[in-house]
């Protein structure tokens, strides 16, 4: 065969299957450019998925006649004056975009630049461009794309079904929309609005945007994340480990207010959350690093969703330092989605009905428990006064003072101790909450230098596989400098001869297995320094209050004191709630009182 160059029009088409993988790609590119134009009003349809019909238009400084002709050849931009690709400050750089998407749709480009008496319009069609014409439009840029992929039949049949790629096409708007809160963002599919965010401004305005996008709770329970570390800024907010979904669609990144998708930068945030969330939950996360361009390659692929760092070190640590740091800072609060949860769960059916006053709204209730309940709430006969004293209480009336989870005033099921604050009830998983305390005593009496140690009257005996008694011997220096003592006793036992003292009474024989089932699940070069929190949460699993143990009132006041001043308190290590708030105003709604 010949060697031969190809077509101008086959070789844009090829190039077109880079930057254009699906609608969601061509809004992106369009909505970017109208970023880099400077629009402060962003308006965008998409009909059939995108397939028919994809409109962008802003109010930007627009192109005049010459630039209109030029847009729509491959590597022609406005945006490398210096030609130098180590300084990138704008979302587009490669002049890709536009002839890509016009090499496979119809394509429309109209335009009227800044201070211009005139707009004009250019079109392309399968890569044919036509001589820009007049047109009508008050300002900026109006680009619409029709019959997406009717030049490669092909990518047709890889196009899902319409609601999928609109829900790609309106995540991509939503991920720009999110770094730029002084724009405003419209986005339809020709019937009806699918994304309406007015223009914010002020100091809650990047709040207020997330919110909008990543739901109501997110604001209440987000923590502001401020840093800074050799030139490179961290900003943005972190959900509470009690606010976490089964995956990471709310995890949000963005370098130089460009929304990315990195590995590195992902990892760090596990890293983050590591020592207070299932390895199954995600947290609600929205992070902005802005850095020198020069810091940062985003020349990667034509996509520009990866990132290369001059130091990934550096950022990882950045990430990892700030989220621990505003993780402490929240102490023992909990997110709030915890009661509601909690109350949605009480209320039949979820509808906010209650029992009270033989009010049954929500799910059906059965003829049986609503004449037990109509019977419970007859008078009793002769019932004329209340009595003249009331019984004495199981707990001292203590002052509720200024404490934030309140005074014990009972132990349900030797489980749940109930406190009552100023204004609602707190109900606390007394397992839970001691074994994150036990948690964070062991990481300060190792940041202090070394655990305290208890030896063993009889040293305990623990059998295991071979396998697993050989890992845990591996590591028998560092588990020593965590307060766990251990020998070899034949080729698959193992003796311990002390315990951390601030285990106090544990199950060591689960805690060794435990230890033994985690070792075989990590990276054997990795130390156990660098897998601490893993290492103190599944000892202070064996050494906390156990579930069906009954407390006094000293000792369940002592749990909350000591709750309130201990950080990451109001969660386990397993991103559950340690203790749930109801407020009195939502106890006296399910009772019919409000």
């Amino acid at each position: 065969m010949t060697l031969r160059r190809l077509p101008e029009t086959v070789i844009n088409r090829i190039a077109a299957g880079e930057v254009v993988e699906r609608p969601a790609s061509v809004i992106k590119e369009l909505v970017e450019n109208a970023i880099d134009a400077g629009a402060e009003n962003i308006s965008a349809v998409l009909r059939d998925g995108g397939q028919t019909l994809i409109s962008v238009t802003d109010d930007g400084h627009g192109m005049h006649r010459d630039e209109l002709a030029l847009c729509i050849e491959r590597h022609a931009t406005s945006k490398l004056p210096d030609d130098d690709l180590l300084h990138i400050n704008s979302f587009g750089f490669r002049g890709e975009a536009l002839p890509a998407i016009g090499a496979i749709a119809r394509l429309a480009i109209t335009s009227r630049a800044e201070g211009s008496d005139d707009a004009w319009m250019i079109a392309v069609e399968g890569g044919k461009a036509q001589d820009p014409e007049p047109a009508a439009l008050s300002r900026g840029t109006r680009v619409e794309v029709r019959d997406l992929f009717f030049a490669t039949p092909a990518r047709l049949k890889f196009m899902k079904a319409a609601k999928t790629e609109q829900i790609h096409a309106t995540d991509a708007v939503k991920r720009l929309a999110m770094a730029h809160p002084g724009i405003a963002f419209t986005l339809s599919d020709g019937h009806r609005d699918l994304l309406k965010l007015p223009r914010a401004s002020g100091e809650s305005a990047r709040l207020d945007r997330l919110s909008r996008i990543m739901g109501r709770d997110f604001s209440g329970n987000a923590i502001a994340i401020q840093a800074e570390r050799e030139g490179a800024h961290l900003t943005g907010f972190a959900g509470l480990p009690t606010l976490n979904r089964g995956n990471g669609a709310l995890q949000f990144l963005f370098v130089n207010q460009r929304p990315v998708n990195d590995k590195l930068l992902f990892g760090a945030l596990r890293g983050a959350y590591r020592e207070f969330l299932a390895s199954n939950r995600y947290p609600l996360v929205a992070l902005f690093i802005d850095l020198p361009a020069d810091a940062v390659d985003v020349n990667v692929h034509p996509a520009k969703t990866e990132v290369r760092f001059r130091d990934a070190g550096m950022v990882r640590g950045l990430i990892v330092g700030a989220i621990k740091h505003g993780l402490a800072e929240a102490g023992h609060r909990a997110s709030t989605t915890a009661a509601d949860a909690a109350l949605g769960a009480i209320r039949p059916g979820g509808t906010g009905g209650g029992f009270g006053g033989g009010n049954y709204r929500g799910s059906p209730v059965s003829a049986g428990l609503r004449d037990r309940a109509d019977a419970f709430h007859t008078p009793f006969p002769g019932l004329d006064a209340a009595p003249s004293a009331a019984p004495s209480a199981p707990f001292p009336d203590d002052d509720i003072g200024d404490y934030p989870l309140g005074v014990a005033r009972a132990q349900v099921h030797e489980t749940y101790v109930v406190a009552q604050t100023k204004d609602g009830i707190v109900i606390v998983d007394q397992h839970a909450a001691h074994e994150r305390l036990v948690q964070e005593r062991i990481k300060k009496a190792l940041d202090a230098g070394s655990v305290a140690r208890q030896g063993l009257l009889i040293p305990e005996v623990v059998e295991l596989d071979e396998d697993a008694c050989g890992r845990l011997l591996g590591r028998a220096g560092e588990l020593a400098e965590l307060g766990l003592v251990i020998e070899g006793f034949g080729d698959a036992t193992v003796v311990v001869r002390e315990t951390p003292a601030l285990l106090g009474e544990t199950d060591i024989q689960g805690l060794i297995k435990d230890l033994a089932d985690d070792l075989a699940q990590w990276d054997e070069g990795l130390a156990l320094t660098q897998k601490l929190g893993d290492v103190c949460a599944t000892m202070a699993c064996h050494g906390s209050v156990r579930a069906g143990r009954r407390l006094n009132g000293a000792e369940m006041n002592a749990l909350l004191r000591e709750m309130e001043t201990t950080p990451h308190a109001g969660q386990c290590s397993h991103g559950r709630p340690t203790y749930v708030e109801l407020k009195l105003a939502d106890i006296e709604k399910l009772f019919g009182r409000r």
